[in-house]
């Protein structure tokens, strides 16, 4: 009976599968519900590049949500602007758990927002669904048809939708005329049942009844364990341009020929103040810190999608006027005053996040998400990111660190890797002491020195007020309960890129009193604590993104007529995760010197090595809340 109720209506959506499925929520598969919070009834993305200057799309989407967790795979959004992209049609329709339906959202009850979110300037907007739930689980019917005279952003196709999403099928087809150079690469394929189909001018893809893939702990991004195709035309057109990506080396040379030409000018009285503030420096690399440091010293970072697709930057005349750019502005920028001093500089895209992703290095086309300027020295890169004005020159952190990406050239354009952070440079060094009262009080001081990634997460400290940095060492020092900070002395050294900490606390009651006994935990400072969850049978692989070291050693003298009853013993804990020591050397005095080392090893693992890892993190956790307990004399 439903089905005769909702055909009539699922006509309109022109899929096969709308019209002849069963929308009710006990229609999908039992294999399909576990883990997940949203199950994709269907993804169907139809593209037909008719032309180099013409492409349209057409997509269904439907979409069972189980709870609110499963919002975000509805995805009912698309981009339209003046000048290339148009949205022709655009609905969606409401279904509760029994396929009845509850709302129709037409093109005007969409929201029109800017598709760069808090951009101050953009051609590029989004008509997004504007809908909020009344009940759970519920099923919504996404339709819509675009078209565009962009054919450089060819849809990215992903088999799974994400974690916690099962998919019923998922289908993409395009279709493209002979003479533009279509191409296409497949990733991650194996063990993945996915039919292809192929004739002379067309390909498609169809994944169906992938069970919803668990969030588990340490799990690597899904770009490297779920299989997704990247397509891509060799010759397109951007907005005006037409461009060609037959090599990442032509690519290059069409982006600084057609993209970049004209835009890294200054003004002849620019140039003067900078050369006057380089001076006599012969250096290159002390000239390119000059002229960063006046970079992030003038400018600041606004979002800006104005241009060639948001590909091209802002004039360097306009940032130097306004004192304001995106990536691409702000690193153009900061090219076009190192070529005003004599310093070569390489406009470079990259992938951008905490997640390391590479460009591809076998398939050219349009990809990447941010801007940074790679300077040649001898040997090495200097790799400077322009939209920050706090960080350091040379310094890249983990937003850009140890992934490919595509330096560009008038002339031999290439894909090389980033900086790599290793374990043993990214280094804390804790050097401090502590003493025990026989009330049971701690009053201590620790100077605490990180380099490499480590530095990343502290020299953000020295700009902070006092509450806020209260409150990090309180959840840095956080099996201190109580804790007071008498002196809280921060440096950060930007040529060396190095954080210094220089800690003085007092807390009461940090030891357990039992008697005549005083019961504390040795590791005051530095406890690793942290032990990934257990799983039954865990699905994904594992990974250990970045790599570090901390090196602790802390005297601590213990209160008069004491003795020590009992203490860890030394301990060392090798794998192929890392190694872990402690070390407990009394002196003469009764002083107590503790000695400690971590050292994590980043890798990528099977999911049957990840109840080792989880065993090597809970001996860590462990040793690193050993405890000393002390007797009265």
């Amino acid at each position: 009976m439903i089905f005769r109720i909702l055909l009539p209506l699922l006509f309109l959506f022109q899929s096969a599968f709308a019209q002849e499925s069963d929308l009710t929520v006990a229609g999908i598969p039992e294999n399909l519900k576990e883990n997940a919070d949203a199950v994709v009834r269907l993804n169907k993305i139809d593209v037909d590049i008719s032309s180099r200057k013409s492409m349209s799309t057409k997509q269904t989407r439907i979409v069972t949500v189980i709870n609110e967790n499963g919002l975000d795979a509805i995805d009912a959004y698309e981009y339209f602007d003046k000048s290339s992209i148009s949205i022709k049609s655009i609905e969606a329709i409401i279904f509760d758990a029994k396929g009845m339906q509850l709302k129709k959202i037409k093109r005007k009850d969409f929201k029109d927002l800017s598709a760069s979110g808090g951009a101050m300037f953009t051609d590029s907007r989004i008509l997004k669904l504007d809908y909020t739930p009344t009940q759970y689980p519920f099923t919504i019917v996404f339709t819509s048809e675009t078209e565009s005279s962009n054919t450089a952003f060819l849809p990215k196709w992903l088999a799974i939708a994400g974690s916690n999403t099962s998919m019923q099928k998922n289908v993409i087809k395009i279709s493209c005329v002979a003479d533009l150079g279509f191409k296409y690469k497949e990733y991650n394929f194996e063990g993945v049942p996915i039919q292809k189909e192929q004739s002379a001018n067309t390909v498609s893809f169809i994944a169906e009844n992938i069970p919803a893939l668990k969030d588990e702990d340490y799990s690597p991004s899904i770009m490297k364990v779920t299989p997704y195709v990247l397509f891509g035309l060799e010759k397109f057109h951007l907005e005006g341009v037409d461009g060609d990506a037959k090599d990442w080396e032509s690519f290059g040379t069409w982006y600084f020929n057609k993209i970049l030409a004209g835009t890294d000018e200054v003004l002849p009285e620019t140039v003067a103040k900078i050369q006057s503030i380089v001076g006599g420096e012969t250096d290159l690399e002390k000239k390119a810190a000059l002229v960063y440091n006046y970079v992030q010293s003038k400018t600041r970072y606004v979002s800006i999608a104005l241009g060639i697709g948001g590909w091209k930057p802002m004039a360097a005349k306009d940032v130097d006027r306004l004192g304001y750019g995106d990536c691409k502005a702000l690193s153009n920028y900061t090219r076009a005053l190192l070529k005003a001093v004599g310093v070569e500089s390489y406009y470079t895209i990259i992938y951008g996040d905490r997640h390391k992703q590479d460009m591809q290095e076998d398939f050219v086309s349009m990809q990447g998400n941010h801007i940074i300027l790679a300077v040649p020295n001898k040997d090495k890169m200097i790799w400077l990111e322009c939209t920050n004005q706090a960080i350091p020159f040379g310094y890249q952190g983990s937003f850009t660190d140890d992934r490919l990406a595509l330096i560009v050239k008038p002339q031999k354009s290439q894909i090389i890797r980033t900086g790599i952070y290793t374990s043993e440079n990214s280094i804390q060094k804790s050097k401090g002491n502590y003493n025990i009262s026989d009330k049971g009080t701690i009053n201590g001081s620790v100077m605490i020195v990180s380099t490499g990634i480590q530095y990343e997460s502290k020299y953000f400290l020295s700009e902070e007020s006092k509450e806020n940095r209260d409150k990090f060492y309180k959840s840095a020092f956080r099996n201190i309960n109580n804790l007071k900070l008498k002196k809280t002395d921060l440096k950060n050294d930007r040529e060396l890129k190095e954080f210094t900490e220089d800690i003085v606390f007092e807390a009461e009651g940090y030891c357990n009193k039992s008697g005549d006994r005083l019961i504390f935990s040795v590791n005051a400072f530095n406890q690793y604590s942290s032990i990934p969850q257990r799983y039954r049978n865990r699905k994904n692989p594992f990974e250990i993104l970045r790599g570090f070291l901390d090196s602790d050693e802390i005297a601590i003298d213990l209160p008069e007529g004491y003795s020590i009853e009992s203490k860890p013993d030394d301990v060392i804990i090798k794998d192929k995760f890392g190694e872990y020591t402690a070390k407990y050397t009394i002196s003469e005095s009764g002083t107590i010197v503790y000695t400690r080392s971590l050292l994590v090893t980043p890798g990528y693992y099977a999911n049957n090595e990840y109840e080792n890892f989880r065993q090597f993190r809970e001996k860590i956790a462990r040793n690193d809340n050993a405890r000393i307990v002390l007797l009265k004399k």
